[in-house]
């Protein structure tokens, strides 16, 4: 006897279906209008708003900009993760428990007050440049991201393995990057591409870093929404869209068969 789906459960189902799609729908609809303002639904459909956001210089000066900040970010961000994660787990008994909480403090304080603290700390009292700002905040908001999944595949990791290498010579160095690394790849991947996702999305931390000649491309979406109100916003975030579902595409086409595989 086969269970039956209460009408109400399917109801709730299709509601929040629709409360998840919907501002996309409309997000799409109002790119692909006609008119000179944002609208929806459509009053007709043109490419036009896609191929201004290419005439726009500050879109594509902004947008080299946050895919480098990202890329810089997120490599920085597991440059200090990894370790981090794997001390966390190779020395859980050595180490403190709270230590585990310090790395995810970036996601647990509201970002406007850590954008804050970053630009009085580090910009104002410590006079480095808008650039190096940027990436030092960045690299801090994706860290804890680089820690958590990395410490996830980690925690299934024999670390036996590596203690066997050591005993027959290997150097722990080495050890590390030709045994334990490996064995995470799929994890530090997967790390990589959440933080990049993170980064490149940023608002309230770039908000209060940014400054003259360097902003990233969602700060300029804002800037761009004070002066005009034309559907060249909603296909700017069109194609962020599709930009993060690609990745995602990625993600599940690659590492998803990777994970059912282990």
């Amino acid at each position: 006897m086969t269970d039956r789906i209460h009408p109400l459960l399917g109801i709730f189902a299709a509601l929040v279906f629709v409360f998840l799609v919907g501002p996309l729908i409309i997000i799409i609809g109002a790119s692909l209008s006609d008119t000179n303002f944002l609208t929806f639904p459509p009053r007709g459909l043109t490419l036009h708003w896609f191929t201004n956001i290419f005439a726009v210089t500050a879109f594509k000066t902004t947008a080299i900009t946050s895919f480098e900040l990202a890329f810089a970010g997120t490599l920085l961000s597991l440059v200090l993760g990894i370790p981090a994660a794997y001390a966390l787990n190779r020395f859980r008994v050595e180490l403190p428990a709270w230590l585990s909480t310090v790395y995810v403090l970036p996601i647990l304080i509201p970002e406007i007050v850590f954008g804050f603290s970053l630009m009085k700390s580090v910009t104002i009292d410590s006079g480095f440049p808008v650039g190096l700002t940027l990436l030092i905040g960045h690299a801090l908001l994706v860290l804890p991201y680089s820690v958590r999944v990395v410490s996830a595949s980690l925690a299934a990791f024999d670390f036996s393995i590596e203690e066997a290498a050591i005993s027959l010579g290997s150097p722990p160095l080495k050890t590390f990057f030709t045994i334990v690394l490996p064995n995470i790849r799929a994890g530090v991947i997967a790390a990589f591409i959440l933080a990049f996702i993170t980064s490149i999305n940023d608002v309230s931390v770039s908000l209060f870093l940014t400054g003259p000649g360097i902003s990233t491309l969602p700060i300029q979406i804002l800037a761009y929404m004070e002066q005009f109100f034309d559907p060249t916003m909603a296909a700017v975030s069109v194609l962020l869209m599709l930009l993060t579902v690609g990745v995602m595409a990625i993600v599940e086409a690659t590492l998803g068969l990777t994970f059912l595989t282990k």
